[in-house]
């Protein structure tokens, strides 16, 4: 009789295998625990073509708006900038430092050339008003009663700060004669006492007083005010005081309100509060009327 083996007598059994065991397998030193999806890359933006076009053109337009002669075509470049600028913002996937820069430099350049443009306008308005044909007849050396002359020069040709005319000067446009009569220097107490409303002058600073006269030669049946002649003093340094900046009222006052007619002339001084230690080398600045030139007088 013939007795079956055993399993296991004799005879050895394989083990099913089992794939998934050797993949999980205990780790070893240095062996990551789980493994972690790559990092996504970061995508470099692409050049703003539109953006570099509208720093370009941001640039010359601020350029030109810097040119009194050329104020248009900055007028006309920088809102071209302008409109580049914020197309260049809202374009997808691309770089915003151009556009940004040049919508910050077109708004800049616009109010640089918006300054421009009314200094340009202010200057033409004074070489406006400044243009009539102002005559000086300066007075002769030898003369021994003011009004006597010895020549007659162009405004153009004299009456400038580096070269004023003389006191006693005819300064004459086509509605005003002015004549400088007299200045006298230091004239801060003779300016206190004349009126009691008067203030001490700043320190470092004292009273001058211009006796004047303005004689009115135009054709307007209404006349005109002496008002129209203005008399400034300027520094040495080249900063103009007029007596609006500290209201003083000097004895014997220019009646500057009332109207003159044809050959009617004013006669009267003027309180200017200047610097003490340059008072007597400054120049005044006198304008006769509106459309006369300014014309430079000394002080001495």
């Amino acid at each position: 009789m013939t007795t079956p083996e055993l399993p296991g007598v004799g005879s050895q059994q394989t083990a099913p295998h089992h794939p998934n065991q050797s993949a999980f397998a205990q780790p070893g030193p240095g062996t990551p625990m789980q493994a972690f999806p790559p990092q996504p890359t970061k995508v470099k933006k692409q050049r703003n073509v539109v953006g570099l076009v509208a720093l370009i053109v941001a640039v010359l337009g601020f350029i030109f708006a810097c040119i009194p002669g050329a104020l248009i075509i900055g007028w006309i470049l920088l809102p071209i900038a302008f409109v580049l600028s914020l197309v260049s913002l809202f374009l997808k996937d691309k770089a915003k430092w151009m556009g940004v820069t040049a919508l910050l430099l077109s708004i800049v350049g616009t109010i640089v050339g918006v300054a421009v443009f009314f200094s340009v306008i202010a200057t033409s308005v004074d070489n406006a008003i400044g243009s009539g044909d102002t005559t000086v007849v300066q007075p002769s050396a030898d003369a021994g009663v003011k009004g006597e002359v010895a020549q007659e020069k162009s405004a153009s040709d004299a009456g400038t700060r580096e070269n004023p005319h003389p006191i006693g000067s005819v300064i004459e446009s086509d509605d005003w004669r002015v004549v400088i009569n007299s200045v006298t220097l230091a004239a801060t107490d003779a300016v206190i006492a004349a009126n009691s409303f008067n203030e001490p002058p700043a320190v470092g600073s004292e009273y001058i007083v211009v006796n004047y006269s303005a004689t009115y030669i135009g054709d307007d049946p209404n006349g005109q005010m002496p008002a129209f002649v203005s008399v400034e003093y300027v520094t040495a340094d080249g900063k103009t005081v007029n007596g609006l900046d500290k209201m003083v009222i000097a004895a014997d006052a220019m009646d500057s309100t009332s109207a003159l007619y044809a050959g009617g002339t004013a006669t009267g001084n003027k309180a200017i509060e200047v610097p003490t230690a340059t008072a007597g080398q400054g120049v005044l600045a006198v304008r006769p009327g509106m459309l006369g030139d300014k014309i430079f007088v000394a002080v001495k």
